[in-house]
């Protein structure tokens, strides 16, 4: 699937269960409750958890469902904003380039035109 799709069908879904309509700062919450469940599974992974009986694959497959669902929040909050993911990925590589390309003609400059 790819993400416009995939915003597509997070629009529907939510609207659907009336989870979008929820206020914005709910859902903010809500965003941040499930970074701290990925938080958590990374750490399972990297330094293991009481119950030694999940397998690795289990630990990667808890990762990938709570970065979805950390992905559907935003994909709400996006469309409450009438954000466009494809549009927001072009932009986040555009602001990357402009500012590696930056640095990477700071560094190269001799130190008196530094300044």
């Amino acid at each position: 699937m790819n993400v416009e799709l995939f915003q597509q069908w997070v629009d529907t879904y939510y609207k659907k269960r009336g989870w979008s309509d929820l206020d914005i700062f709910i859902r903010v919450t809500f965003l941040f409750e499930e970074a701290g469940e990925v938080a958590r599974s990374v750490r399972a992974i990297e330094l293991g958890r009481e119950d030694h009986d999940i397998v690795d694959t289990d630990l990667k497959e808890e990762l990938a469902s709570e970065i979805g669902d950390v992905l559907g929040n935003l994909m709400v909050i996006a469309n409450h904003y009438d954000l466009s993911f494809e549009d927001i990925f072009k932009m986040h590589v555009d602001k990357l380039d402009a500012r590696y390309e930056a640095y990477i003609k700071k560094q190269t400059l001799p130190i008196d035109e530094k300044k």
